[in-house]
């Protein structure tokens, strides 16, 4: 076996042709877009390339043969974050041969090493955490998810055979437009609701600048004490809401108000895999043809919650209820969405897990984010949790209705998927 350094156009299209043959009998395996992946190993479209760096490898046998794939990135905002220099890995796909595996984990781990980190964190992104973060641990009979890590069970034993151990888990989770959130929840969105200076609203007619500007005044207030957490700045949000306008559904995307200052969001996209999933992970011109006619044709029929965040000093006090009250009126009666899947949450963050369970919603998908000690006189330690402790998470989920008794209720929007 060989490790061969990706940097021409023959290994990129190896690189992204290896997880055709790992999942050619997957049905639910829908492939991250070529175009998406390759936007972050290009310095001009990835703003982390201005103070860090990224590598990726292939390894093949004697016959050319393609067994595995893996990156490794650093990045300054991520690595400074924690006691010790912490670097990454991503993008990792292997056939079932755990030699293989080690030797692409090795390659991540020896490159980190002599660029002077002293801990590895993975599967993640050289990037933002909304995108290919985190190693799928337990999932439903559900379709991947828009740019979601989606792999094989036996890549947990790769992972922790070599050593990493879980730094924090994160949690997916499904909902039902139609299904109301609980008494307690709705009683506070309704005292909420009756308050003169608050309101909610879609974001239609907002323009870009707008809403990076709201999106940023939330957001840094409402991130501000998570470990790791660097402020964001305002070019940053504006090409997220720049990035976002061709998928943007502007009815689905909602900010509360309070004396005409942002203090909550709820961002919402449509599930575009329903669509991508007939492209076959190209989206080139017919792929964007095919793209364009099966969004016409058939539409997404399930919304897929990027980010939520309320500002501290409304937490607690029926924000989120006040905005699903009122996306469960307008989104409800107004749009073809049937329901919604809400990206991850870290099992770190109570508050959020604790809202989930009060909008009745169901966990559709565990994934687990590790860290590998590369230095090991520096003890391993796992995230800090906010606002409660692993016992209140364990509590949370117990108490969470399974999802197939949730989705049974309305059985014929999951065929719509199949």
């Amino acid at each position: 076996m060989k490790l061969i350094e990706v940097n021409n156009r023959q290994t990129v299209q190896q690189f992204h042709q290896l997880p055709f043959i790992i999942y050619k009998d997957d049905k639910n395996w829908i492939p991250h877009l070529k175009q998406d992946v390759e936007k972050v190993f290009q310095s001009e479209s990835n703003k982390a390339f201005r103070d860090g760096n990224a590598i990726r490898w292939i390894l093949i046998d004697d016959h050319n043969n393609v067994l595995g794939r893996i990156a490794a990135f650093i990045e300054p905002k991520y690595y400074k974050a924690f006691k010790q220099p912490t670097g990454g890995l991503g993008f990792f796909e292997c056939v079932n041969n755990q030699q293989a595996a080690f030797m692409l984990i090795d390659a991540a781990r020896n490159w980190l090493a002599e660029h002077g980190m002293k801990a590895m964190d993975g599967p993640i992104n050289f990037g933002e955490k909304n995108a290919y973060w985190g190693l799928l641990v337990q999932d439903a009979d559900y379709p991947a998810t828009y740019q979601m890590n989606y792999n094989p069970p036996y890549y947990r034993q790769f992972f922790e055979a070599y050593g990493f151990h879980v730094f924090y888990e994160q949690y997916v989770f499904w909902r039902d437009i139609i299904r109301d959130a609980d008494e307690v929840f709705q009683r506070k969105a309704s005292v909420l609701w009756d308050e003169p200076l608050f309101k909610v609203t879609n974001v239609q007619g907002f323009s870009d600048k707008k809403l990076a500007e709201y999106f940023l005044a939330v957001y840094n207030q409402a991130w501000g004490n998570h470990e790791g957490f660097s402020p964001m700045r305002f070019e940053q949000a504006y090409k997220i809401m720049k990035a976002l306008r061709p998928v943007r559904d502007p009815r689905i995307s909602l900010f509360a108000f309070y004396d005409d200052k942002p203090i909550a969001f709820y961002i919402n996209i449509p599930e575009l895999n329903q669509m991508f999933r007939y492209v076959n992970g190209n989206l080139n011109l017919w792929g964007k043809l095919k793209f364009l006619f099966f969004q016409k044709i058939f539409g997404s029929t399930t919304m897929y919650g990027i980010v939520f965040g309320v500002v501290p000093e409304f937490q607690g006090k029926g924000v989120e209820a006040a905005m699903i009250k009122y996306g469960g009126i307008h989104i409800r009666s107004g749009t073809h969405y049937l329901d919604t899947v809400i990206t991850w949450i870290g099992d770190f963050n109570v508050k959020m897990l604790k809202l989930c369970k009060n909008l009745n919603a169901s966990l559709l998908r565990r994934y687990y984010t590790y860290r590998f000690m590369i230095d090991d006189d520096i003890p391993f330690e796992r995230h800090k949790y906010i606002g409660g402790n692993a016992e209140d998470v364990k509590q949370i989920l117990d108490s969470l209705l399974p999802l197939e008794e949730n989705m049974s209720r309305f059985g014929y929007r999951k065929k719509l998927r199949k």
